[in-house]
């Protein structure tokens, strides 16, 4: 969030005021006391607050305390609004847009500037390309004091301002890389009275396979906001996403995932509309724990009516998969209450369906086809 974001930038130097957290109206009002003339800023991983309303002058305590009272709790892009960040009003006199970022399908890093700034960048480059400058970054060199010159005068940041731009290019690319960042974004990075240069708002995304080398990272997480199954499946180490249908899915591998979504989807049409209800890919290891730590994300979803097993036996053959599901339902015993379709295929095939057949669960279906498999779950979501 926007506050999370000024934090790394203190840390690194880059020029900017972090403001005071706000959780309730009253806190709103403390804050603008000690500030002055504020601004109330909704804090939500979200662009666009301010044409949403959550963001709004306040010129007196009282004033603060009514806007945060109004965007508390107010929904943005599907976000709901717990905090705001209440920070000093500034002089603005320009304002510019800056980011460095992780360009993957050229394999480099990419930095965008715009001294038309304050505005979804990709209005500007709309409407005005030539004042969207994409300069590439060689991934073995990086940005020291020469690349950061010449990113500011490709820019076209004013002359008055260049020392002080070279020195915030500096810094946010140190953010940039010292932090393990995909994205390090400033907009508006402001002209203020006394040609100051200041970042009056900021987005960083952290690279979650960096996480190793920053246990501190940790403290950035909402845990309050987050979806109470997403944050179990995350503690087992799962890679799942919570969607909002009814039928619950397991595969392995991401691309199989996507597709069964898709399928799913499609079969559900002819089923009361029936809709996937979540993504979750247990990766090469189907073990009995893996399958078992799945299906108790899946099954304590009150949304889901029925599950989805598609997987295709390859590193992990299909025999090993259905001695999962098999180890994964005594795990769960009474815990394990709605039907499951299962589909395998692949390696060793035949061995894994031998496996679930003489089982006979009560709860598990075998179908031969993905498409059958996907019709038959919908089907049961639907009865």
């Amino acid at each position: 969030m926007e506050y999370q974001a000024k934090e790394l930038f203190a840390k690194h130097g880059v020029p900017g005021t972090p403001g005071i957290v706000a959780n309730t109206p009253a806190e709103a009002r403390e804050a603008a006391e000690k500030l002055g003339v504020c601004v109330v800023k909704a804090q939500v991983k979200a662009g666009g607050r301010g044409k949403a309303g959550g963001v709004k002058l306040a010129k007196t305590p009282d004033e603060a305390e009514q806007h945060a009272q109004a965007i508390l709790g107010m929904e943005i892009k599907g976000l709901t609004v717990n905090r705001v960040l209440i920070a000093p009003a500034a002089s603005i006199e320009e304002e510019y847009y800056f980011s460095f970022l992780l360009d993957r399908a050229n394999r480099q890093y990419l930095c965008i500037a715009s001294v038309e700034g304050g505005v979804e960048i990709e209005e500007v480059a709309k409407t005005n390309p030539d004042a969207v400058k994409q300069i590439a970054i060689d991934p073995g060199t990086g940005v020291d004091e020469a690349k950061a010159r010449a990113i500011v005068a490709e820019a076209a940041f004013p002359e008055a301002l260049t020392d002080q731009a070279v020195q915030t290019v500096l810094a946010l690319w140190k953010v940039f890389v010292e932090e393990d960042a995909t994205l390090v974004e400033v907009n508006p990075l402001a002209r203020l009275a006394g040609d100051r240069l200041e970042a009056l708002d900021g987005k960083v995304s952290l690279d979650e396979n960096a996480e190793f080398r920053h246990a501190e990272h940790a403290d950035f997480e909402d845990k309050a906001a987050a979806d109470p199954l997403e944050a179990k499946a995350k503690e087992k180490g799962l890679n799942y996403v919570k969607l909002d249908g009814a039928v619950g899915i397991i595969g392995n591998g991401a691309g199989l995932v996507m597709s069964t979504l898709d399928v799913v989807a499609y079969a559900g049409e002819k089923h009361g509309g029936v809709k996937p209800a979540n993504f979750l890919d247990i990766g090469g290891g189907a073990s009995a724990q893996v399958m078992a730590d799945g299906l108790d994300v899946i099954l304590n979803d009150e949304q889901v009516k029925s599950v989805f097993v598609n997987v295709f036996g390859g590193i992990t053959s299909c025999d090993a998969v259905a001695n999962g599901i098999v180890g994964a339902l005594d795990i769960l015993g009474d815990e394990a209450t709605k039907p499951l379709v299962v589909r395998l295929d692949g390696n060793n095939v035949e061995e894994g369906r031998r496996i679930l057949q003489e089982k006979n669960h009560p709860l598990v279906t075998l179908v031969e086809t993905m498409d059958g498999a996907a019709d038959k779950a919908a089907e049961l979501a639907n009865a």
